[in-house]
């Protein structure tokens, strides 16, 4: 009795074994792909700087509450005007605002807000913004005295206050 043999190419095993290498290296070059050219930018390069700098920023966030400073932030979710009301013992000419996006630099959004009478400043952001950002309000200068921080929901009816605190938030 004799049994012939299929050619190897005619068997299921080895294609179902050629098709799970063949799928680990098409998932492994697609993985490396998207992790080159995407870019999240949450790693710092310099640590050693950034530890400094936190010394710096506790002492802006000290520096808000010894001037007693709440300000209240208004955005128009229609037209992206920007409305501050700031009140403290300080009235610099200029105010920075940064909403920061939690997960994606390429997001964030720095607004110059301009003094219009006393203590309310007015800016414009260029589009309309949605999800959560963290806000970051200080003076327009090279080194900044202070700052207030807080999170805010887009779109949002209501004003956000932001307050200093002596320990920062």
């Amino acid at each position: 009795m004799t049994t012939q043999t299929r050619p190897w190419y005619k068997e299921f095993w080895p294609w179902f074994l050629l098709g799970i290498l063949g799928l680990a290296v098409a998932m492994g070059t697609t993985f490396l792909v998207v992790s080159i050219t995407s870019f999240d930018g949450m790693v710092v390069d310099d640590y050693y700087k950034e530890g400094l700098a936190i010394n710096q920023t506790l002492e802006q966030d000290r520096r808000a509450a010894e001037l007693g400073l709440v300000a209240t932030l208004r955005i128009d979710e229609l037209t992206g005007d920007v409305v501050v009301n700031l009140e403290g013992e300080a009235r610099p000419e200029q105010l920075q605002l940064d909403l920061i996006f939690p997960s994606r630099g390429d997001r964030d959004q720095r607004v110059t807000l301009e003094q219009v009478r006393g203590a309310q400043y007015v800016g414009q952001l260029p589009r309309a913004l949605q999800y959560r950002w963290y806000v970051q309000l200080q003076p327009q200068t090279d080194t900044p005295e202070w700052r207030l921080l807080g999170e805010i929901e887009l779109p949002q009816q209501e004003p956000l206050i932001l307050r200093a605190t002596a320990g920062g938030t």
